[in-house]
Order: structure tokens, then C-alpha cells, then sequence
């Protein structure tokens, strides 16, 4: 809904966020002193796309600390299987 129904768009949009994610892995992976800089982009990031749920877990990890390192992890993993399957359904 954010684009209009545009899919090349969304795509490109999509494939954007998913270059992001590859450092966002590494930074919680190891979680040092930009952790909450991370988390604090990844929630913007994920709320732009629609990815609330992902956003969410980013904002209590913002507030909260790398402690929910792990539980944004698994939300930037969901979330990029969202991506991969709206995007496999976009080349159909």
C-alpha cells in the first residue's frame, strides 16, 4: 500500500532494505557500541516497509539494550522471508 500497488517499486524498495540487512546481521551478531544506532535505523527502516513486527522488536532492542540482540535477529530473519516471498510472487 505504501507505493501505490507499484511491484517495481516495491521491488526495488524491497532489495534496498535487503542489501541493508546483510550489515545489520553482522552489527547484532556482535553487538558493541553502535547497537542502539542499528536498531534505531532498522526500526525506521522496517516501519517504512511495513514491517511492523521487525520494527517493534527494533524499538524495544532501541530502548531496552543488545540483550535483544538475538529477538531482532530473528525478526530481521522473518521479515526477510516476507521480503523473499512477496518478491518471488513479483517475477511470477
Amino acid at each position: 500500500s505504501y507505493v501505490g500497488g507499484a511491484r517495481a517499486i516495491a521491488s526495488e524498495v524491497l532489495g534496498l532494505f535487503q542489501a541493508q540487512a546483510e550489515g545489520w546481521r553482522a552489527a547484532l551478531a556482535a553487538p558493541g557500541a553502535g547497537f542502539r544506532d542499528v536498531v534505531h535505523t532498522m526500526k525506521g527502516a522496517a516501519h517504512g516497509i511495513g514491517a511492523r513486527a521487525l520494527g517493534d522488536v527494533a524499538a524495544r532492542a532501541e530502548r531496552e539494550g543488545a540483550g535483544h540482540a538475538s529477538a531482532v535477529l530473528q525478526a530481521l530473519d522473518a521479515a526477510l522471508s516476507e521480503i523473499e516471498a512477496y518478491l518471488a510472487g513479483a517475477r511470477t
